[in-house]
């Protein structure tokens, strides 16, 4: 019999036409329980995720980090060995969690699902993605001289241990970037796995405007340089 070791945490804000499908594909043999973080939708997100099995839990104050910063705490009750966080746009494969996991059974801490190593569907990844994605990891490589990593991608598996270990603070775009700058320093095992990646349901919240790409894009940078100090310390 496999052991159910994981828990999943879904941050979603107005999916309502994406998160049946998310849910749908997610391989359920190891999964202790679905947390999706309904996070002041004004739609069907919440009702539709219940219908689909996921554990449901309102967080009120908008944010992508304050989501799953509520979602891990609901997740620590739970006790599960490894935490996975995906998106509810159904813009990742969640059938392809396997190849997250893979991984962490073989020792690693953290594993990054990398859209820019796999295969992407054409306009997919919009260009501002790309080029931030450029932008952040290269700074990261520079500045902490850990892992070169490809991608901030939000598909991501971590050892529950290793994340009460990084001591997640970030309630915004800085979140995924905060993750790994901090297993970086911390000397955690790192690795990225090839993931594919899709065009997303719907519009997206931070890439799909202006104004959020350029408050994301502050906020990824000002994580970024906030952490650097403790390379030396």
């Amino acid at each position: 019999m496999i052991k159910k070791d994981t828990v999943i945490i879904i941050p979603a804000y107005n999916e309502e036409a994406s998160i049946a499908l998310v849910l749908k594909d997610i391989p359920r043999d190891r999964i202790i329980e679905i947390i999706l973080v309904d996070n002041a939708s004004t739609d069907n997100t919440a009702s539709i995720a219940q219908k689909n099995g996921a554990m449901v839990i309102s967080c009120s104050q908008r944010g992508y980090g304050i989501a799953c910063l509520s979602g891990i705490k609901k997740a620590y009750a739970l006790n599960p060995a490894n935490i996975v966080f995906l998106d509810a746009d159904y813009s990742d494969h969640p059938q392809e969690l396997p190849l997250l996991l893979d991984k962490i059974d073989c020792g690693y801490d953290l594993v990054i699902g990398s859209r820019t190593l796999g295969k992407s569907q054409k306009g997919a990844l919009l260009p501002q993605a790309i080029f931030g994605n450029w932008l952040a990891t290269n700074l990261m490589s520079l500045l902490l001289q850990g892992l070169k990593f490809s991608d901030l991608g939000p598909f991501r598996a971590i050892k529950t241990q290793a994340l009460k270990q990084l001591k997640m603070q970030d309630q915004d775009f800085g979140w995924t970037i905060e993750m790994q700058a901090k297993a970086l320093l911390q000397k955690l095992r790192c690795c990225e796995v090839s993931v594919s990646y899709r065009k997303r349901i719907g519009v997206s919240k931070i890439t799909g405007t202006l104004k959020g790409t350029i408050a994301a894009g502050y906020k990824i940078l000002k994580t970024l340089f906030t952490l650097w100090p403790q390379r030396y310390t």
